[in-house]
């Protein structure tokens, strides 16, 4: 008897070894009112991962109201700068005007020191 015993002795003191851990490793995983409360939050979203395989590369993806403005502001200046270089823009057309002008100026700067160098080269050969 003291052999069965003994073994009974064993046996539940394993037991309460492995009922323990087990304690300790629910407690581990919640603790303060999670462990004494059983109910689940409707509102709380578990974060899924999703596996490498898993994902669709090809699939269009939705794009964000900041990602979509932005590429309306690029194209949106890719087009006025394409009608600026063609001079249909109200500023490329100032610009132009602004260019001529000038253009102008300086021919009549130009032929100004050319009629004065004209004028001191008849100067120096009297």
């Amino acid at each position: 008897m003291e052999e069965s015993g003994g073994a009974e002795k064993e046996s539940s003191s394993e037991s309460e070894e492995e009922s323990s851990s087990d304690e300790e490793s629910e407690s581990k995983k919640r603790s303060g009112v999670e462990g004494l409360i059983e109910i689940e939050n409707p509102n709380r979203v578990s974060q899924k991962g999703k596996k490498v395989t898993e994902i669709d590369v090809s699939a269009p993806r939705e794009l964000s109201r900041r990602e979509r403005e932005e590429i309306e502001k690029q194209k949106s200046k890719e087009r006025y700068m394409k009608l600026h270089m063609e001079g249909k823009t109200e500023q490329a057309r100032a610009d132009l005007a602004r260019l001529a002008i000038i253009k102008k100026q300086r021919e009549e700067a130009a032929k100004k020191r050319e009629e004065l160098r004209k004028a001191e080269e008849a100067q120096a050969k009297r």
